[in-house]
């Protein structure tokens, strides 16, 4: 709504090196390039290193985001792009399945700030995009870098995820003491 003014989080601050993503669709150039941007500038300014892939569309961006997460070693991941109203039900699949991608990404760990613009026009994208307006390529950026930090925060020391014997005398059944078939 126009006047309403909102809250905006500090960034945090990492004692630790941070790698970033970007992931843009850049169906619509010159808004991808505007987002593209916003996060890039909010993530130098928290010092984080990144590294940007294109995919083709919105769709895309998920399944990219989760390929990388399985086999790289980023911290987070910005993904950014554009997707207007036309004239049929394709908006709505786009919208629906790209954010429920990423918020299942999201859900099993991926650090995950969400830049894709769902709007009804160009004109909207445009202003959504811009760095010096409403700059969500930029608000995406902080939003991975928020979740970073909390995983950071809260999670556990490295080597130290999964499950293990209780002492390193592993046995088996049909083992020593037990009966064999």
């Amino acid at each position: 709504m126009a006047g309403m003014s909102h809250g905006v989080l500090e960034l945090p601050e990492f004692d630790k090196p941070v790698k970033v993503l970007i992931a843009v669709a850049p169906y619509y150039r010159d808004v991808a390039d505007h987002l593209i941007a916003g996060a890039q500038a909010m993530l130098e300014r928290a010092g984080a290193a990144h590294e940007l892939i294109e995919v083709p569309g919105a769709l895309e961006l998920p399944s990219a985001i989760a390929q990388t997460h399985r086999m790289a070693n980023f911290d987070g991941y910005v993904a950014l792009g554009c997707v207007i109203r036309g004239e049929t039900t394709h908006y709505e699949t786009v919208c629906n399945d790209s954010s429920r991608g990423l918020m299942l990404l999201g859900l099993q760990g991926a650090c995950v700030g969400n830049g894709i613009l769902t709007v009804e026009n160009l004109d909207q994208a445009l202003v959504r995009a811009d760095p010096g307006d409403q700059d969500k390529g930029g608000g995406a950026a902080a939003a991975a870098l928020h979740l970073i930090a909390l995983g950071r925060r809260w999670g556990r020391p490295e080597g130290k995820v999964g499950f293990r014997p209780a002492s390193e005398n592993i046995e088996l059944a049909g083992g020593n003491g037990g009966t064999s078939a």
